[in-house]
């Protein structure tokens, strides 16, 4: 990876965070995008929040944000590092004040993530990893006086750091669970005898599977390259991986079509 400071990205997320959690706090509209999914302010002010602070890390380094997405493929199809960012994902569990939103910040050199960041303000979690080196957990992190990397580092956990037992677990929606969904946990069920359904909102989901809370988080429904850069990042980091239903390759970034296909991700 370049030269890019974790800790730089730790403070970024903060300060996102800081201003998602100030519009929880009080009562906030609800805008409805083109595409119907939902827009608060505090999508708005993550994103401001997160450019600022990106820009003053490395100005030359573009930025693909679900709120700023309206970039041609005519000028990103050449750019060979760039931030994939989603300045508030799991924006119908913020509106549900269930804490299951994050801030995802991933960086994606020659089409795949190298780096990222998923900070959970609500939880006050922030996970990270570098790919080809090492992913992290810390808790309470804005209560933690953090130095610089190594005292990062040091103050989290290394993932994963659930050394996993003899149950199979999936992560999938109870309420929503697609036929294809089903059909996989079926097929586990077949290999490995019961299956433990597990669910979260947003980038959490990635997150169970780099901690070693879960095994397989099949994703058989749409989802964009922002919902899933930055997840990709730490699960690859913890050793685990993320691949194409179609082909079983790697996923990868900046297509034409920002819409993902369908994946798995597995320990």
């Amino acid at each position: 990876m370049s030269k890019i400071s974790l800790l730089d990205l730790f403070n970024i997320s903060l300060e996102a965070g800081k201003e998602i959690m100030d519009v929880y706090a009080q009562d906030f509209e609800v805008e409805v995008k083109s595409d119907e999914s939902p827009l608060t302010q505090a999508d708005k002010r993550a994103h401001e929040a997160i450019m600022k602070g990106l820009q003053s890390i490395d100005a030359s380094i573009p930025v693909l944000s679900e709120e700023g997405r309206a970039i041609p493929y005519s000028k990103r199809r050449n750019w060979n590092k760039f931030w994939l960012v989603d300045p508030l994902d799991g924006t119908k569990e913020f509106i549900k004040k269930n804490g299951e939103f994050t801030v995802n910040i991933a960086l994606i050199e020659d089409q795949y993530p190298s780096a990222g960041i998923i900070y959970a303000p609500a939880l006050d979690t922030f996970y990270f990893g570098v790919v080809g080196e090492v992913a992290y957990k810390l808790e309470n992190a804005s209560k933690q006086n953090i130095s610089d990397e190594e005292d990062l580092m040091k103050k989290s956990v290394k993932l994963p750091s659930s050394a996993g037992d003899n149950v199979t677990r999936a992560v999938a929606s109870r309420s929503h669970m697609s036929a294809e969904t089903e059909a996989f946990i079926k097929e586990l069920e077949g290999k490995h005898g019961t299956v433990e359904v597990v669910s979260s909102g947003s980038s959490l989901k990635f997150c169970l599977v780099a901690e070693g809370k879960a095994d397989y988080y099949p994703r058989y429904a749409p989802t964009m390259e922002w919902d899933t850069g930055a997840g990709q990042a730490i699960v690859e980091a913890a050793g685990g991986k993320v691949t194409r239903y179609e082909d079983n390759e790697r996923f990868f970034y900046n297509r034409e079509n920002l819409l993902n296909g369908w994946f798995l991700v597995s320990r």
